[in-house]
C-alpha cells in the first residue's frame, strides 16, 4: 500500500505533477485513472507509485477506509462513462502550452485545493466497483444529481452525503471528444461553485466507470516460436444474458450498448455493468427480467405470449419495459411493435425512445418525463429456449420495403412514366398529306359585277 497514492505538493505545479504521474505509469491492462482533491483535508500522502504499478480493489479500499474515517464526510463522485490517461495527453493542459484545454475547472479545483492525490492506474475489472467501495465506506446510498437539482437540495454537514454526477463521454453521444468533455469540466465547475455556495466541505473524486481506450496484452503463453505471417486475433465477444429457472434457461438477452438517461443530454452507459438478476420469473405465458444495476437503478422488461387464429401459432411480444431508480419509475409500452413468433427470438439494431421509437413512454408522473432508454443491437427471447444456451432465429425489426427500396422503386417509376409519355407523343405525330407549291401558278379568280 506504500506505493499506490501520489501526493500533489504545491498549488501551482499541482494539476501538470498530477496528470505527470498519470503519463508515466503506463500499463496495457484495462484501468482507470481517478483523481482526488478536497477543500479541507486529506490523510497525509504516501510514496509515489512505482513505474507500471496498478492500484488493485483491495488497496483503494484500504485508502478509502483511512481516508474518510469517523465524522460526516461529504463526497462528490464525477462518474465518467469512459475515462483513461490518452484523454488527458489528447485534450489536457499537459504541460502549461495549450490554451484550449478540456480540463480548465478541473485544473482550477486541483491546484486551488488544500490536498489532492491521483491514483494513475486503477486495475479495471466491474465498473462499479468505486461506487460501491465508497457506499460500504460511508454508509450511504449514492444519491445521482445533476446542475439543476443540487441548488434545491439540502445537504446537511452533520451527516455522511455520497452525490454521484454523471457524466456521458463521446461514444455515447454525436458530439466530439473534446466538446463533450468540455461540457464534463463545466458541469464539475458549476457543482463546485454551488458547493462553495452552500459552505459545505466536501472530497471530489473524479474517475470513469470504464476505460476509453482498452489495450490488451498478446497472450505469450503456447504461441508458435518463430515468424507468425497474417496472424489474427479474436475479438472478445460477451455472453448473453441468462436467466435460468430451477436450471433450465427461459429469458436470454442481449445488447451492444444499454444506456439510460434521467435527464437531458446526460446519459449512463450500463452495458459494462454485469446486472442482479433478482425479482426474473417466466411462465407458459409470461416472462419478466429484471436487471438491477449500481447506484439503485434497475430496468424490468415484461414479456407475454398468445396465440393469434389468424396466423395460427403463437407470437410472443415486449409489452413494456420498466425504468426504476430512488423510488421513481418510468414506464415505456412497446406498442406491439416488438414481437415475433414465440419459437424465435427478436432482434433490432435500435430500440429506443427517443427519434424512430419502439418504445413510447406511458409515464403519468411529470418527474420522469425527461427519462428515455436505448439499446443498440438488441436482442431478447422470453419463450421457447428450451434447454438452449444460444438465441434461436432472429425475427428482424427491419422490413423488407426500406427507405431506400421505396425511393427507388418511386424514381424508376417516375422516370418509367416520363419515357412513355414522351413516347405516346412522338407516335401521335403526323405528317401533312397536301402541300402548297409556292413555284406554281397562283390561282385567280375572276371578278364578276
Amino acid at each position: 500500500m506504500a506505493a499506490t497514492v501520489s501526493c500533489i505538493p504545491t498549488r501551482s505545479t499541482a494539476f501538470i505533477a498530477l496528470l505527470f504521474s498519470l503519463f508515466t505509469s503506463g500499463s496495457a491492462t484495462d484501468q482507470v485513472p481517478l483523481l482526488m482533491w478536497s477543500n479541507g483535508s486529506l490523510p497525509p500522502p504516501l510514496a509515489p507509485p512505482t513505474a507500471g504499478h496498478i492500484t488493485s480493489s483491495e488497496q483503494l479500499s484500504a485508502y478509502f477506509t483511512s481516508a474518510f474515517g469517523p465524522g460526516p464526510h461529504t463526497l462528490l463522485l464525477f462518474l465518467q462513462d469512459k475515462l483513461s490517461k490518452d484523454d488527458f495527453t489528447a485534450f489536457g493542459d499537459v504541460f502549461g502550452n495549450r490554451q484550449d484545454s478540456a480540463f480548465k475547472h478541473l485544473e482550477a479545483a486541483v491546484q486551488s485545493s488544500s490536498s489532492s492525490v491521483t491514483f494513475p492506474a486503477l486495475r479495471w475489472s466491474d465498473s462499479s466497483s468505486v461506487p460501491a467501495l465508497l457506499q460500504e465506506t460511508l454508509g450511504v446510498s449514492p444519491l445521482l444529481v445533476d446542475v439543476d437539482s443540487l441548488p434545491h437540495l439540502d445537504i446537511s454537514a452533520s451527516a455522511n452525503n455520497l452525490l454521484l454526477i454523471s457524466l456521458p463521454y463521446c461514444t455515447s453521444v454525436k458530439k466530439p471528444c473534446k466538446e463533450v468533455l468540455q461540457e464534463n469540466d463545466e458541469t464539475i465547475g458549476n457543482v463546485l461553485s454551488i458547493m462553495t455556495s452552500k459552505d459545505v466541505p466536501y472530497t471530489a473524486i473524479y474517475t470513469g466507470l470504464q476505460p476509453s481506450r482498452v489495450i490488451k496484452e498478446p497472450s505469450t503463453v503456447n504461441q508458435p516460436a518463430g515468424r507468425v505471417l497474417l496472424q489474427t486475433v479474436e475479438n472478445d465477444v460477451k455472453p448473453p444474458i441468462m436467466f435460468n429457472n430451477t436450471g433450465t434457461p427461459c429469458i436470454m438477452l442481449w445488447a451492444q450498448n444499454i444506456s439510460v438517461s434521467f435527464s437531458p443530454s446526460k446519459w449512463i452507459d450500463l452495458s459494462a455493468q454485469t446486472p442482479l438478476l433478482d425479482g426474473s420469473m417466466c411462465n407458459a405465458t409470461n416472462s419478466l427480467l429484471v436487471l438491477g444495476y449500481s447506484a439503485g437503478i434497475s430496468l424490468r422488461l415484461s414479456m407475454s405470449q398468445r396465440f393469434y387464429p389468424v396466423s395460427a401459432r403463437n407470437w410472443f411480444t415486449l409489452d413494456t419495459v420498466e425504468l426504476r431508480m430512488n423510488g421513481s419509475t418510468a414506464s415505456f409500452v412497446g406498442n406491439r411493435s416488438i414481437y415475433a413468433p414465440v419459437e424465435y427470438s427478436f432482434h433490432c439494431q435500435s430500440v429506443t425512445s427517443l427519434r424512430d421509437a419502439l418504445l413510447v413512454q406511458d409515464s403519468l408522473d411529470f418527474n420522469v418525463s425527461d427519462w428515455n432508454l436505448n439499446f443498440v443491437d438488441f436482442q431478447i427471447q422470453g419463450f421457447g429456449l428450451s434447454n438452449k444456451t444460444n438465441f434461436s432465429y432472429a425475427s428482424d425489426c427491419a422490413g423488407f420495403f426500406t427507405a431506400g427500396i421505396w425511393m427507388g422503386l418511386v424514381s424508376s417509376l417516375l422516370m418509367l412514366l416520363i419515357f412513355v409519355y414522351g413516347l405516346h407523343m412522338i407516335m401521335q405525330v403526323n405528317t401533312m398529306d397536301r402541300f402548297d407549291d409556292p413555284k406554281g401558278p397562283s390561282i385567280s379568280v375572276p371578278q364578276t359585277e
